[in-house]
């Protein structure tokens, strides 16, 4: 997808306050499994919000080859008629993943438990991207895989019908290896088990218990009863915490800012960004808290503040692994050194997003020093960033870290300029124009 495009170069630097409304994109996570759901479900759904990004998109492609009718109305709401779990058909052709790790695992998990074959790919950097902690657990339930070398990209796997139950404790924290097993539970006869050392995003569980799956949750064991019925739904999809979360720090750390971020998914198993701000002493409030479809959302007001370094407790790795490269920003303006680590997860992301924001900043004129698991940065106590000179930040096509550093440039005397910003598409289509909205000066230039 990215791979092969023109790259596209980003410069940004200080025009002055933020100040505005933004409604973000809805919720990639939900918006990811609200398509898988509804494809299984016997009837039609209606999604409204619907993250329209490629990651996205590959799913809806992915369900469409495999059975399910998608379509997309005029007015932005989308309609699943779906086939019913078990009742997934054999793709046509290869299913094309872009860069969306999560479709990948998530369907993995899917077809696994249907008798069907199916052949995943993905662009340059999803290949490089290990899938072993999916297929391993996969197997077990009767899964069989042919992958590249290095369990990746392209793989085809051969899904087992009926699959065997299988009670499987996660080695490493993983949303996604968790929501792979538990999708291949819907179809397997019994009762499959996931043991969750540390709580991850609990999306999936919610979902599925609205979708009507018997689904039980007693301390760190989620249970699934197998061949279950899925019941359409109509789902309005919250905005993207980790979305939100650009403007959360731009706010913060751009002088005289007050922006206003509209309907933003509240579920606890996300807001570790928002507590580590607040931790920083951030000005964020949370106004007109509302449940939506088994989730809190709410509208956040956030005001400049100025920002004092902490060390990052390890335990809110799980709920903010996204959202490091834009907290590493925001630490780059504390006063004082920050310390954050926990977060190994962060070397097999899109990109090693520890040394790419590492690189980053320290070509931006922060001083950071890079752990195994997380960075220490030395703050500017609000002082404006340098700018990266003749150089570009290297995004790597991973867009948290073109994001990140253009929230960077939003408080830099001199340019940022970023190599490649077109990654930013497949989770934010209008992040730049909604920067130039609230205040900030974007410049796409010629690559």
């Amino acid at each position: 997808m990215h791979a092969n495009a023109t790259p596209r170069p980003l410069s940004i630097a200080a025009a002055g306050p933020l100040t505005g409304e933004v409604t973000v994109p809805g919720d990639k996570s939900i918006s990811h499994r609200s398509l898988m759901f509804a494809g299984l479900a016997v009837g039609e759904s209606r999604i409204r919000g619907l993250l329209e990004g490629e990651d996205v998109l590959a799913t809806a492609a992915a369900m469409r080859a495999m059975g399910a009718q998608i379509e997309r109305r005029a007015d932005g709401e989308w309609r699943v008629a779906g086939v019913g779990v078990g009742g997934l058909l054999q793709p046509g052709t290869a299913l094309e993943m872009g860069n969306s790790g999560t479709s990948t695992r998530l369907l993995m998990g899917l077809v696994a438990s249907h008798a069907i074959t199916a052949t995943f790919t993905g662009d340059a950097s999803l290949s490089r991207r290990p899938m072993g902690r999916v297929t391993e657990p996969l197997s077990r339930m009767g899964a069989s895989f042919t992958a590249s070398p290095g369990d990746r990209l392209p793989l085809t796997m051969q899904g087992l019908c009926p699959a065997v139950p299988i009670e499987y404790r996660l080695p490493v924290a993983s949303a996604q290896v968790k929501s792979a097993v538990l999708l291949a539970g819907l179809n397997t006869p019994g009762i499959t088990r996931v043991i969750e050392p540390v709580p991850t995003r609990d999306h999936s569980e919610r979902m599925l218990r609205g979708f009507g799956a018997e689904l039980t949750v007693e301390g760190e064991v989620i249970s699934i009863r197998g061949e279950a019925e899925l019941r359409p739904q109509d789902i309005d999809v919250p905005g993207d915490p980790s979305s939100a979360g650009f403007w959360m720090v731009a706010a913060s750390i751009v002088p005289g800012s007050d922006v206003l971020i509209r309907n933003v998914l509240m579920n606890p198993t996300r807001t570790g960004l928002m507590t580590a701000l607040r931790m920083m002493g951030a000005s964020i409030e949370a106004l007109d808290e509302r449940d939506v479809g088994g989730e809190t959302v709410a509208d956040l007001r956030v005001r400049h503040a100025p920002l004092s370094a902490i060390e990052v407790p390890a335990d809110l790795a799980p709920s903010m692994i996204d959202e490091y490269p834009v907290l590493f920003v925001a630490a780059a303006f504390a006063r004082g050194r920050t310390v954050a680590r926990g977060a190994h997860e962060l070397r097999v992301k899109e990109s090693d997003r520890i040394a790419a924001m590492a690189a980053a900043l320290t070509l931006a004129g922060v001083s950071v020093e890079e752990h195994e698991d997380g960075l220490s940065i030395d703050g500017r106590d609000g002082e404006p960033l340098a700018g990266t000179g003749d150089g570009r930040v290297a995004s790597l096509l991973d867009h948290r870290i073109a994001m990140s550093m253009a929230v960077a440039g939003m408080h830099s005397k001199r340019p940022v300029v970023i190599d490649d910003a077109a990654p930013i598409a497949t989770s934010y289509p209008d992040f730049v124009t909604t920067a130039a909205r609230l205040g900030a000066a974007p410049d796409w230039i010629d690559a």
